[in-house]
Parts: structure tokens; C-alpha cells; sequence
């Protein structure tokens, strides 16, 4: 049997750790880290790299905010976005779907992709993390339809 012909390399983000405020949020992420999945022989990457790590939401809010997703934009020193190739896979969201009250706190396990470019040449300089929410209370209309089966 033969050696194995990929190998996944894991590096840890600097710093692994932040805590950013925001106008309602507290956002912890921790153990940010970068798997790639490289050629044994090349040492290429042959698959998109991933960033996984976890993140803690706390509503710093009055009101009920219901919390659809986070968005992640890479971008370089200079604050330009580092883009995917065409043939890379695009997965730079991590829904949430969760309605959190005034203190409350959500935590999940942050699982996206990040270009080639952002890990290959230490391109990456910046991470933009744009939560994405919904403020309540959330207004309802009900309509009533009359209708009958024959």
C-alpha cells in the first residue's frame, strides 16, 4: 500500500482569538484555524481551504434580534477583497436562524470556505464579519381566506 497521495495541513489564524463590539452584539471567535488539503508530492492545495473555528453572539440589545446569519469577506493588508477562483467553492456564510433576547447568547462552530489566495502567500490581512439580522419585534398580518373543498 502506497503512501497517502493528500494530507490535510491545519494552521492556526493570528490572533486565534478576537472579541468585537458591535452596535448590538457582542461577538466572541475563538480557535480560528485554517484546514487545507495539499498534494503530498506538489505540496499544492488541491481542494478550497476551509475556516473553522467558534463564535459566540451576546444580543447587547433592548429588543428581541433574530439572527439569520454571518457573512465573512477576506480581504488583504490594504482592506482590498482577496476573491475565489472560479473553480473554488463559495461558502463564506454561516446561518444562524436563531431569535436571541436582551443578554442572550447563541454559540456555534464556524465551518466556511476562504480562498486559495487569502491562505497561499499570507495574502489574508483582515477579516469582515458582517452580522446579519433581523430587529424585533417582528410584525405579523394575518389574513383569513374562505374556502371550502366540494
Amino acid at each position: 500500500m502506497g503512501a497517502p497521495k493528500q494530507e490535510q495541513i491545519t494552521k492556526n489564524l493570528v490572533p486565534p482569538k478576537s472579541e468585537l463590539k458591535g452596535q448590538n452584539f457582542f461577538m466572541e471567535l475563538s480557535d480560528l484555524r485554517v484546514l487545507t488539503v495539499v498534494d503530498t508530492a506538489s505540496k499544492e492545495i488541491v481542494e478550497t481551504p476551509s475556516l473553522k473555528g467558534n463564535i459566540k453572539i451576546t444580543n447587547k440589545s433592548k429588543d428581541i434580534l433574530d439572527i439569520q446569519a454571518v457573512t465573512l469577506e477576506y480581504l488583504d493588508e490594504a482592506g482590498k477583497p482577496i476573491p475565489f477562483k472560479p473553480e473554488e467553492k463559495v461558502d463564506k456564510v454561516y446561518a444562524f436562524w436563531k431569535a436571541l433576547p436582551p443578554e442572550g447568547i447563541t454559540e456555534g462552530n464556524l465551518d466556511v470556505t476562504i480562498p486559495k489566495m487569502a491562505v497561499t502567500g499570507k495574502a489574508l490581512g483582515k477579516i469582515e464579519i458582517s452580522l446579519v439580522y433581523v430587529p424585533s419585534p417582528l410584525k405579523r398580518e394575518t389574513l383569513i381566506l374562505s374556502e371550502k373543498v366540494e
